[in-house]
Formats: structure tokens, C-alpha cells, sequence
């Protein structure tokens, strides 16, 4: 049956499969095997489509672990969660990085997670700054593949950059999965982030 949510997920899927420009009300309607015109019963613009898109993956994120204790712990279960949506839908980060943050989900997402920078002890400067850095994190090690930008095997880079030949063959050699670099550079990112914010909650503030 065609609903709001219905066309909400068709258009996700249509994202998903062809990108982001893709999605036009002609396709959206093809997808769903209905006339365009029958898309505004439900919806009043492609904005509103796209927002209903927004609040889906929205609703993918978990914010669960944001009330979890201690406070590094959470914030790091909920990035991971929030990564792990993302590269689920790449193609829908086009749409995330062109549109304001106005959803109901999305601006609770961030209240929370400012809510939880600012009771661990952050000032709310430190924890804009800190959301800003995860959003960074997240979307770009989701939009983007460290490792498989390298299409070469680390012997042939040796010539010519040896330090990169070293480096990717000692990763290699920590584990050859394809994803593991770019998995363990996220994860490093993360501990430098939170880390780095911890260190300052521990500083005992200028005079």
C-alpha cells in the first residue's frame, strides 16, 4: 500500500542501488510501479520525500549507548553504530552532507549527544567541537576507503615511496582483510577524539 513510509523506503532503495541524483519523483514513481501524481497523496515535494529519507536513517542510528556509563564508552558504541549505518548507505551521504539538520530524529540525535558531551563535563563549546569532529570522522571514513585507494600491491609502491611500501605491508601483516585499516584507522580516530577530551575534562581549567 503507498504511504509516506513506503515511498520513504523506495526511495532509499533507489538511492542505495543508483545515488543520490538519481532520485527523481519520474524514477520514484517507476520503482514503485504507480503515476507520479499519486506520490502527492502522500507526500507534498521531493524536500519532503528526502526528509522522510532522512528521518529512516535516522531511525537506523542507535542512540541507546548515549545513555550508557562511563560517558567515553557510550559516545563510542554510538559512533560505531552511526558509522556502521553509513556504510550501509554511502550513496545517501550525498543527501546528508547538501541538507540542513532540521528532522525531528536528527536534531534529537545531536541534543543528546551534546546532552551527554555536556554532563561528562564539557563546556558547550568543547562539545560542539567534539560532535563536530565525530560527525568528520564518521561521515568521511564511511564516504571514503583509506586502503582500497591503493590499487597497487605495497611491493610496487617500494621504488618509488618506500615509506608508504612499509606502511602498507605492516598493516597488511597486522591483518590482510580488506577493511581492517580502514577499520583500525577509525578506531584510532576515535580514541584521539575522545581521548582528546578526556585529557581536557582532566586539566584543571586556566586562570
Amino acid at each position: 500500500m503507498l504511504s509516506r513510509t513506503a515511498i520513504a523506503h523506495a526511495a532509499l532503495e533507489l538511492i542505495d542501488d543508483r545515488g543520490y541524483e538519481a532520485l527523481t519523483m519520474r524514477a520514484l514513481a517507476d520503482r514503485l510501479g504507480v503515476r507520479g501524481a499519486s506520490l502527492y497523496n502522500h507526500i507534498g515535494s521531493k524536500d519532503d520525500i528526502l526528509d522522510a529519507v532522512s528521518e529512516l536513517l535516522d531511525a537506523e542510528i542507535d542512540h541507546t549507548p548515549l545513555h550508557r556509563d562511563p560517558w567515553s564508552e557510550g559516545i563510542a558504541a554510538y559512533a560505531r553504530g552511526y558509522r556502521r549505518v553509513f556504510q550501509r548507505h554511502p550513496n545517501a551521504i550525498a543527501l546528508v552532507a547538501r541538507r540542513g539538520v532540521h528532522t525531528q530524529g536528527a536534531l534529537r540525535e545531536y541534543d543528546t549527544l551534546l546532552a551527554t558531551l555536556i554532563r561528562a563535563g564539557c563546556t558547550p563549546a568543547l562539545a560542539a567541537e567534539t560532535a563536530a569532529a565525530l560527525d568528520f570522522l564518521v561521515i568521511g571514513s564511511a564516504l571514503e576507503t583509506y586502503a582500497a585507494g591503493f590499487t597497487q600491491p605495497p611491493a610496487a609502491y617500494r621504488p618509488d615511496y618506500p615509506a608508504l611500501a612499509d606502511s602498507l605491508e605492516a598493516a597488511t601483516r597486522v591483518d590482510p582483510s580488506p577493511t581492517a585499516l580502514d577499520d583500525r584507522g577509525f578506531e584510532f580516530g576515535l580514541r584521539m577524539i575522545l581521548g582528546g577530551v578526556a585529557a581536557q575534562l582532566a586539566s584543571p581549567a586556566d586562570d
